[in-house]
């Protein structure tokens, strides 16, 4: 059994058990990593384990392995920070990688929430009040905030971790013990009528630049027509990357959208992006919606976390 310790600003767990409070307390000069027989931690060897290090860009390319999709329902990335130790939902993650360097960057993003006043005496939701949606990922915290009207500069903003809620979360992404993947129309109807948790991974390259993506998501829309024998996936939001161009802040090339596909060779995303609306012909306002819509070549593949 192989597993990996990070050095990093990130720590991965996969197949934990959760830690106890003494023992997260202690947290700060040791990070355990509970399995099945098997206990890791931090600077200590188990006599069946291996450790590779991962520096803040992420792991090495040749140490994914994405045929292991996570359990969404399960996936938490617990921040440390003594304010506010905040424990937010994994909804998607969208691994970026340099072909030519070998390199790359998981993004995991957190569940979207409102903005609050918190730990407030009352009134804990703010009266002008906004979408708050992060992603964390090499270090930094992109945030994306959503008002009602476009406001500025202030839809998204990168900071780094220790300056939002500690600077080391704790990552929990297990790995369903059975993955089925579906790779037929009759797959993919059963295990959508068998009401079993399904994932989705897209793969996007692009040549000129040699970046390589893969957006994984949980499906949470799954769209069956039995007399045709056809599927339509639509899922989001997920972290969709941009990349046509080498950006000095990676980060920056990352956008929120929806994935629809019904095919295992293209998919089409709606990304929200400054919107105008119009009255009698006349742009009265600009909101940031889900609007801007692209069809690109990709490889799709889905997957159930169960037997078929």
């Amino acid at each position: 059994m192989n597993k990996k310790t990070v050095k990093g600003s990130l720590r991965t767990i996969s197949n934990e058990i959760p830690l106890s409070l003494e023992e997260k307390t202690d947290a700060s000069r040791r990070t355990f990593i509970r399995t099945t027989g098997l206990i890791v931690a931090s600077g200590v060897l188990g006599a069946s384990a291996s450790v590779s290090g991962m520096n803040e860009a992420g792991l090495r390319a040749e140490d994914m392995d994405q045929s292991k999709c996570i359990d969404y329902g399960k996936s938490f990335l617990c921040n440390t920070g003594k304010y506010n130790s905040a424990r937010m939902w994994i909804e998607s993650r969208t691994t970026i990688t340099d072909t030519k360097s070998g390199k790359h960057v998981v993004y995991y993003q957190g569940a979207s929430c409102k903005s609050e006043n918190t730990f407030g005496e009352k009134d804990l939701f703010y009266s002008d009040n906004y979408d708050f949606l992060p992603v964390f990922g090499a270090g930094k915290v992109l945030v994306f905030r959503r008002h009602a009207d476009k406001r500025g500069d202030r839809y998204r903003s990168v900071k780094k971790m220790e300056g939002m809620w500690g600077g080391n979360p704790v990552i929990y992404t297990p790995v369903p013990e059975v993955i089925t993947e579906l790779n037929t129309f009759e797959k993919i109807r059963d295990a959508t009528a068998a009401g079993i948790p399904i994932v989705t991974q897209t793969e996007l390259k692009n040549d000129e630049t040699g970046l390589r993506a893969v957006i994984e998501a949980p499906c949470k829309t799954m769209n069956i027509n039995h007399a045709r024998k056809l599927y339509q996936v639509d899922t989001g939001p997920i972290v969709y990357p941009d990349l046509s161009k080498i950006y000095d802040e990676q980060i920056d090339s990352l956008s929120l959208a929806f994935i629809a596909f019904n095919q295992d060779h293209f998919a089409d995303f709606v990304i929200e992006a400054p919107t105008p609306i119009t009255k009698d012909g006349k742009m009265i306002s600009t909101v940031y919606h889900y609007s801007k819509i692209v069809t690109i070549q990709a490889t799709n593949r889905i997957f159930a976390l169960g037997k078929v």
